[in-house]
């Protein structure tokens, strides 16, 4: 992790993916994140095969302390309310009203810490006529017509990764990041707010662009066909991707690959508007071309004329790349149990250098004697 965010103190009372994202984006810039979970089962995304470290959970918790209260009994309330104290951060994604019913409310706990910034995660936002529905990464897909530019409609499944659940996390950190820095200035706190249904739409700013500007609605294969991006088989059954864009020159060093020099003196493909309008002809043209060789000879021959070009990867192929080891992508640390984990390093570095150190995602109350012991001995005189 790096040290860019080293003194933040983050409390993230997050379960399943938005919240623990969010806190986990902070941690890998070097906050101290403190995940408060239920005693005895933690966060559902843990549960897995009888355990409670699933790939699932590890995936969006490195880097993090996990300690363990039930803020309903009085005694974990008291704990709660010291720890939101000496926070500079908390993270909810409860549905609207279930923090206040648990007594997390923004009011309640920036009258606690008035220079707490706040972030309440949601599915369809804090107010209006969807606000108390259910929201997964699925449906926040659909809702904010993501999904529709994802499935291909001659076999309509959803497919990919939870990438509405992630980008709420992002844009959630975003958030608080500059709420972190307004209030440096100011030495007040704010409420930051963020919904899945707000998130995937913003996300999806180019379709609404062209929405609003054009009055065009985009399908699953608007932007690859304008982008002139294609995926292709070749001989040994692996797959290559081209983005080939508007430059010429792509597009010359394409035909000279393929050994069709003459390619695009074809009217249908002479230019960059006939291509799109041919789109279809052009995947026939270039699949039987593909499919004459292996994928490495392909690669090798694209690389050698400048073309956008990269294996398809599945993830374990990917993390064999050399580009992908010279960037050391790929990080490692003590198991908790035992071992080694690993996961992949944040992407972002800081004058030339790389976050190759981690901490593995922590077992379910770990750091409760270190975080709340001290807490518990300060209350106990008061308590008695």
């Amino acid at each position: 992790m790096h040290a860019i965010l080293k003194g933040v103190k983050v409390l993230e009372q997050g379960t399943f993916i938005t919240g623990p994202a969010a806190g986990m984006f902070l941690a890998d810039l070097g906050a101290e994140v403190i995940k408060l979970e239920q005693p005895g089962a933690g966060d559902p995304f843990r549960a897995f095969r009888g355990g409670l470290y699933s790939p699932h959970f590890q995936t969006y918790n490195r880097n993090k302390r996990s300690v363990t209260l039930n803020p309903k009994l009085p005694e974990d309330a008291a704990v709660f309310d010291e720890l939101v104290k000496d926070c500079d951060v908390y993270i909810q994604n409860f549905r609207p009203g279930a923090a206040d019913r648990l007594g997390a409310g923004a009011e309640r706990l920036r009258a606690l810490n008035p220079r707490l910034v706040y972030c309440a995660i949601s599915g369809f936002g804090q107010d209006g006529p969807a606000a108390g529905r259910p929201a997964y990464d699925t449906v926040a897909q659909a809702a904010a017509g993501f999904l529709k530019l994802l499935v291909n409609p001659a076999n309509p499944r959803v497919v990919g990764p939870a990438i509405a659940d992630a980008m709420t996390g992002f844009y959630a950190a975003y958030g608080i990041l500059g709420a972190l820095v307004e209030r440096a200035r100011t030495g007040q706190g704010r409420v930051v707010e963020v919904s899945m249904l707000e998130a995937m739409t913003h996300f999806n700013l180019d379709a609404y662009t062209h929405l609003f500007s054009e009055g065009e609605v985009m399908g699953p294969f608007s932007r690859p066909s304008v982008s002139q991006s294609y995926v292709l088989a070749c001989a040994d059954g692996k797959w290559i991707a081209l983005h080939m864009s508007s430059p010429e020159k792509f597009w010359q060093g394409l035909a000279r690959a393929i050994e069709q020099p003459t390619l695009f003196d074809d009217p249908r493909f002479a230019t960059r508007e006939a291509r799109i309008a041919h789109q279809e002809v052009l995947i026939q043209v270039l699949g039987a071309a593909f499919a004459r060789q292996p994928r490495a000879e392909w690669c090798r021959r694209l690389e050698a004329e400048d073309v956008p070009h990269a294996p398809m990867y599945d993830t374990q192929e990917a993390m064999q790349d050399p580009q992908a080891r010279h960037l050391q992508l790929e990080i490692e640390a003590p198991h908790p149990e035992g071992g080694t984990w690993r996961t992949i390093r944040s992407p972002l570095s800081f004058d030339g250098r790389r976050a190759l150190e981690v901490t593995a995602p922590p077992l379910l109350g770990a750091d409760n004697d270190a975080v709340l012991g001290p807490i518990r001995e300060r209350l106990r005189p008061a308590a008695g």
